[in-house]
């Protein structure tokens, strides 16, 4: 039976949660071991087990049918805000996105003190793309990082080796092999302690490009030869962890941060045409949402709902599909619940625990609803099959259409690409989700910074 049927009081439950530290009863005699892989603007139909034809995925396939796949995952609508979200727990409306603050708590911070070897390589995103104290991975309870502050939007990245910066960088094409190479030396270092691997990619972002032996190597683009070559490093990673014989005891997480930037190709490449040699060298990223509508920064289900994808090797069902409701922030109390430690009591977490989802111990989880918050309030609510937006705009990407600003309704059961606003035939039902779109309780001095809505 879900805790809640929305988010909005869910700590009256978490707050006082504490689990055994042995891992919510795993073979092993310690807690289980994560590697968290997340991608950047990966879309919903960019994986072979979510559709794609234009590139070949055998390795994520593989861990999806050695694992179970989510069809009903949510992130935010794009980048630095969804990763605030995962880290603390909290919808970015109140993590601040780009600009988390020092003051929030991040789990990783919580596993560092349970004993966990913890680790970031990629993308970071939420310490306003720069290097500031108290808000860099070293700060927010990672022993080790490696990688940019930021994003690749202008063909290079900044490279950081924790709190010291290594230069700049234009070699895109071996990112994807070099975060894998740091994850994989991590996790053979600390095989013997748990661990938390927290491997952010830069690709698909903005601007990709693949190695050699993956460029032209569909035919269909350098989109589909990265997408190619970023399955291939997720395959090795994979492959070390069951090399090391640590499959059986370690939870594997595949996602994406946010729907496909294949919404905004225009402004894009006047943006880029400057430094991108388009004859030659890296190119724009244009993702597949599949049957979702929309992309990147918007709540439409193409900018929103994304692949993910979990494997723990007898304990996470294999060959499961599930379409119960999650959303990242859920990984927070998850993860509290298989480690053992506690959420935090003392500030609203929009997270619930999703554990006996994961296990496959239920069918629907541990919720039945959700909001979707953009413009620093939500605009939007999924309750079951029925998906409603109240009136006003902020539902359409700001780097593609606008959206309506009249009051809609979709089943999503029935209708995945929000085509057909059903509200007139069911006035009942809109007005129940409306209510629960205005009982959403915002903190003090909750705005919109980071939420999708602005940027850094």
């Amino acid at each position: 039976m879900p805790h809640q049927c929305c988010l909005l009081t869910i700590m009256a439950i978490l707050g006082t949660f504490h689990a055994p530290a042995d891992g919510a009863g795993s073979a092993s005699d310690r807690p289980p071991n994560i590697v968290f892989i997340l991608t950047d603007d990966q879309g919903f139909g960019d994986l072979g087990c979510f559709g794609l034809k234009t590139a070949k995925t055998p390795h994520i396939d593989r861990l999806a049918a050695e694992g179970t796949r989510f069809t009903d995952f949510y992130v935010h609508p794009v980048c630095g805000p969804t990763r605030s979200a995962f880290l603390s727990g909290r919808f970015a409306s109140r993590s601040k996105g780009w600009s988390m603050p020092a003051s929030e708590i991040s789990f990783p911070s919580l596993l560092r003190e349970r004993g966990y070897a913890t680790a970031c390589f990629g993308k970071w995103d939420v310490s306003n793309r720069r290097y500031e104290e108290g808000r860099v991975p070293n700060d927010r309870g990672f022993d080790e990082y490696w990688g940019p502050l930021g994003a690749n939007d202008k063909g290079n990245v900044e490279l950081w080796e924790n709190r010291g910066q290594i230069g700049s960088d234009k070699e895109l094409a071996s990112l994807s092999r070099r975060y894998t190479d740091k994850a994989i030396a991590f996790i053979e270092r600390h095989k013997e302690r748990p661990f938390f691997v927290y491997l952010a990619h830069t690709m698909m972002h903005t601007v990709v490009d693949a190695s050699t032996g993956f460029r032209d190597r569909t035919g269909n683009g350098l989109y589909a030869d990265t997408l190619e070559e970023l399955d291939h490093e997720t395959g090795r990673l994979v492959e070390a962890i069951d090399r090391m014989g640590i499959g059986d005891n370690t939870l594997i997480v595949f996602t994406s941060d946010n729907g496909p930037w294949s919404n905004d190709q225009e402004r894009q490449h006047a943006k880029n045409a400057t430094f991108v040699p388009w004859s030659k060298g890296p190119e724009i990223a244009w993702g597949d949402a599949g049957p979702l509508r929309d992309g990147k920064g918007s709540i439409y289900e193409g900018g929103v709902r994304v692949p993910m994808i979990a494997r723990w090797t007898d304990r996470v069902p294999a060959g499961r599909d599930s379409d119960a409701i999650m959303h990242i922030v859920d990984f927070f109390p998850t993860f509290a619940r298989l480690a053992g430690f506690e959420v935090p009591s003392d500030r609203v977490m929009d997270g619930v625990d999703q554990t006996d989802l994961l296990l496959g111990q239920s069918e629907a989880g541990g919720r039945d609803s959700l909001l979707y918050v953009r413009g620093g309030r939500p605009s939007a609510v999924r309750k079951g099959d029925w998906k409603y937006f109240a009136a006003g705009k902020g539902r359409g990407g700001h780097y593609g259409e606008e959206g309506s600003s009249a009051p809609e309704l979709f089943n999503l059961r029935t209708d995945i690409g929000e085509t057909k606003n059903v509200l007139a035939d069911h006035p009942e039902i809109a007005a129940e989700l409306d209510a629960l779109v205005r009982a959403y309780q915002p903190e003090p001095g909750e705005d919109r910074r980071g939420d999708g809505s602005d940027k850094p």
